[in-house]
Parts: C-alpha cells; structure tokens; sequence
C-alpha cells in the first residue's frame, strides 16, 4: 500500500494519480469510477459479468478514460493501492485474498462516501443511520418525512437506492442525511461514525455471505461503533441491545431503546394508543412527551409502529421537536408492496405485503391482522417455517400456496395447523396469482383478511417483488370488477 493519504480516515487526502479498482459496475460501481476519475484517480473498473448492459456501461465510462475489465472480475490490477467495491462483492473472493496478501485497503462505497463527505471545506451533514434485517427502508423514509417536517434539509440516501456519493459529492447542501445501510455496506465501511444509529431487529438472512449468524450481526453491529448520540436498540429482540453493549462509542453516547410497551426511562413506546417518549425529555424518570397518535402510523400495524418509534429516537437525538415527529408521520406514505391495503371486496381486505421476502418480515405481517387467507410461497432461500407457522396458526382461516417451494410450508401447516384448510397450486407460471385470489376469496369470509405475505423470494415466478405485487393487486381489481 503507498501513501497514508488513503489508510487515515482522519487526515485531508489526495487521489491525484492514485491507483484504485472499482470491483464491480451497476448501481455503485459505476457512481464510485465516476467520483474517483473525477478527483484525479486512475481508476480500473474489474466485472465478473460481460452481458450488454455490462457493455453499455463499460462504454460510458471509457470514454472518460476509465479501464474497464469485464469477465474478470478475480486477478487484481497491477500497482492497486486501493480497491473500491459494490456491497454485494462476497468477501472471500479471490481478488479480496488478492489484496489483503498484498497489503491492499478495501472500502465500499459507503466508506468512500463517508471519507468524501466534508470535501471542499464544506460542513459534513451528520448521518443518522439505520440497518436491521427489516423495516430499514420505511424507517429511512419515515424519518426523513419527520426531518423535513422539522424544516431540516435532508435526503434518504444509501441502500434505499439513492447514492451516498452522490449526495456526499452533488452540488446540494444538506443539514442531516437519512441513512439506511445494508448488512453488506457495514462490512465494507470500518471508518463510518454516525451521529446516531439504530438496529431495527435481527434475524437470519444473508448467511450465504456472511458465513454465520454471527458474522452477520457483528456487521449490523458496526453500525453502532464511534456514535455520538444515540444508539437505538429494539427493546423487544436482545440481540440488538447486545450490539450497542459491545459497541465502542464516544463518550456521553447513550442507549435508547423502543418498545411496543410502556417505556422506561430512556424508551420510546406507547401508552393509551400515544407514541411517547421517555429518553429525549428533562428528568425522564418522572416525565414524558407525547410525540403522536398510534393513528398518525400509516399503516397501524405494530411492525410499522415499532418502525415508527425508531424513526423517532433518531429524529429527537437530533433534537427534532415532538410536533415535527407528529407531523412527519402522517405526511408519510409507504412505498408499494408493503403491507399496502389494495381493496375491499365483499367485506373482505386485501392486503400486499410482497416484499415480505423472508420469515421474519411475514412474521410481522401475519400479526397485524386476527383472520388471515395467506398467500405464501416461491423460493425459500433455504429458510424453514415451522416457528413461523406455529406463531399465525390461530390466525389463519386458509391458505393458498404457490412458487417453487410451497411444499415446505404446506408441511409445516401439516405439523402446525392441521386443521387449517390449504390449497397448493401446483403451478409458478405468473397466471397462478390470479388462481390463488380467486382460491383466496372462497376461502375468506365478511372480516378477513387476504394477505400476500409470501416469506419467500419471487424469482421463480416474477422478476421482483413488486411484479409479484402488481400482478396480486391486478388480480383483486378483477375480483371487484
């Protein structure tokens, strides 16, 4: 490695002729190349995939004068002083074992953002930040609602789609940035040091990557590391108050939780259908401050809620005020596919829920509601649903099954519900969703609940969730027709 310009996160550096490989185009790769060329790096972008749209952006960025290699994406570019990779790189890869025998540094694009983001003698935006294993995006999106009520300049930025870099590098000013970061991101960024951060909840997912369920929380968990403020932790799942224990943070940083419950003294939660809060107040073991109504929740579903007291810990480490919480809660509207309502159809709700791609998120679903037709199913990931279906089987009046793996949930209502009634389709073409409303609708009565909470993956039979999504709403619109 050369010069300690790119190892100290501390000191001013310059890229001016520095040596860096992106690993990796698409939605980060092709930003980083952009940001590093631009400061004056000679930048060697390396890409496992050769497929057109591969090609397209390789030839956009040539013509900077950027070197692209496509179709390997293993063998480290000489004279590497620094590699810059997309969140999803897999850490054991050859070109990482690469680097680290030679002494390379390995940032994600995160951890350049984070490096870049006072350039130019501007002053830094404070970060608030968010991870868990769900709930992530709303809650980014609910606390820059409550931001933007409190008249602050900000943005929801990072794995929400919208770059770091770009917010780090644009022309815009920002007084507080929004940040939701992936499991992925957190690894590769060892210098981030948020103002205050949270950890929404934890369970197993991504452990393909990670390698372990511990190697995957103690990710999370860095989330947490130098925070000024406030860590915020889900009173309700241990795990979360386990990594802010752990964690190494400035001194006067506290330990903020959020419950579903009363709180305690430096909580959040609800009491009598009231968000308050018992953390951010004077003498907090005698007062709280009523932040909203549960109602201003949309949805009211207690996953949303307990989504929508971390967005407010954040804010009010920030020093938002409880108005601008109120207010920045109801101007909030959910992205598709979450728990959005979709119709009413013979006094029947209909409910998509399909981004709930995993146990954990269903889990959350299936407990907003007290009688539930579920449509479940498609590509497991290797998950099991026993503990899933034990925990909804009172709720359940019915379900529909689809995708390539239903069968492993139709055992697990076998051993768990056996008297719930189950239709499994045995189909993964995109016309099965239609099918299952329809098997959905005999089954439902005046009062229930139709929920698409899948807990599996769509690609066996949609390209995304949200076209599994789309084509359930369609399916209910056809219903009512």
């Amino acid at each position: 490695m050369g010069s300690g310009q790119v190892t100290d996160s501390s000191a001013p550096f310059d890229f001016r002729g520095k040596h860096v490989t992106v690993a990796g185009l698409g939605v980060s790769g092709v930003p980083a190349a952009k940001v590093l060329h631009g400061l004056g790096a000679r930048v060697t972008v390396v890409n496992d995939g050769d497929d057109e749209r591969a090609r397209t952006q390789a030839a956009e960025l040539e013509t900077l004068g950027v070197t692209v290699r496509l179709g390997d994406g293993a063998t480290l570019p000489e004279c590497t002083e620094l590699i810059v990779t997309a969140p999803g790189w897999k850490p054991d890869k050859p070109l990482f074992t690469a680097a680290h025998e030679a002494g390379v540094p390995v940032w994600g694009d995160v951890e350049l953002a984070w490096r870049l983001r006072d350039r130019d003698g501007r002053k830094a935006a404070p970060w608030l930040a968010v991870t868990g294993t769900n709930g992530k995006t709303t809650t980014v999106q609910m606390l820059a609602s409550i931001l933007r009520a409190a008249g602050l300049r900000t943005a929801a930025v990072g794995n929400i789609g919208v770059s770091l870099l770009d917010a780090v590098t644009g022309d815009e000013e920002y007084d507080v940035l929004a940040v939701e970061l992936s499991s992925y991101q957190l690894h590769w960024a060892p210098s981030l040091r948020a103002h205050s951060a949270a950890v929404l909840n934890l369970a197993p997912d991504h452990l393909d990557w990670h390698g372990s369920m511990e190697a995957y929380a103690a990710d999370k968990g860095r989330i947490y590391e130098g925070n000024r403020v406030a860590c915020v932790y889900n009173v309700a799942d241990k795990a979360t108050e386990d990594l802010v224990r752990a964690a190494d943070v400035e001194e006067g940083c506290r330990a903020v939780g959020f419950t579903l419950g009363s709180p305690a003294p430096s909580q959040l939660g609800v009491v009598e259908g009231l968000l308050v809060d018992r953390a951010f107040v004077e003498d907090r073991h005698r007062n709280a401050q009523e932040l909203a109504e549960v109602s201003d929740v949309n949805p009211p579903a207690p996953h949303n809620i307990a989504n929508a007291l971390a967005a407010a810990a954040l804010a009010r480490s920030f020093g938002v005020s409880a108005a601008a919480v109120r207010d920045g809660l109801r101007a909030f509207t959910p992205d598709a596919h979450r728990i959005a309502h979709v119709a009413d159809v013979d006094g029947v709700a209909y409910v998509d829920d399909s981004k709930a791609t995993n146990t954990h998120a269903t889990e959350a679903s299936l407990a907003a509601y007290e009688s539930i037709v579920w449509i479940a199913g498609g590509l497991a990931k290797g998950a099991t649903f026993d503990e899933l279906v034990a925990g909804a089987a009172k709720r359940l009046r019915g379900a529909v099954l689809i995708g390539a793996d239903r069968a492993l949930i139709r055992e697990a209502l076998a051993r768990h519900a056996p008297e719930v009634p189950v239709v499994d389709l045995d189909r993964t073409d995109t016309g099965a969703m239609l099918q299952a409303v329809q098997e959905a609708q005999r089954l439902a009565r005046p009062g229930d609940t139709v929920l698409l909470a899948p807990a599996c993956a769509s690609m066996d039979m949609f390209t995304n969730y949200n076209k599994r999504g789309d084509a359930f709403a369609q399916a209910v619109r056809e219903l009512g027709a």
